[in-house]
């Protein structure tokens, strides 16, 4: 029963996060997609993990798969621009 609530949370948080992110970044006036490939990362890292607890793939795929994408959104991170400089 607790897993059938945490996804039923993911999926209706994870839209939401998207969409604010997506009015931020406009609110901001970030232009381009190299800022976003950090976050576009650790939402996949949502979406692999519910993938995998869904269908039962939750050994050295999941893991595998989560690791490239932590790594990556980490090494993306450096096109980040800190809050405030213009």
């Amino acid at each position: 029963m607790v897993e059938q609530i945490l996804s039923i949370i993911i999926l209706i948080s994870l839209p939401i996060t998207i969409y604010f992110h997506i009015k931020s970044r406009k609110k901001a006036g970030v232009k381009g997609w190299k800022p976003s490939l950090t976050s576009l990362c650790f939402f996949s890292i949502a979406i692999v993990n519910l993938l995998g607890y869904w269908f039962h793939f939750l050994g050295i795929i999941s893991w595998t798969l989560t690791m490239i994408l932590l790594f990556m959104g980490a090494y993306f991170s450096k096109y980040l621009k800190p809050v405030g400089s213009n």
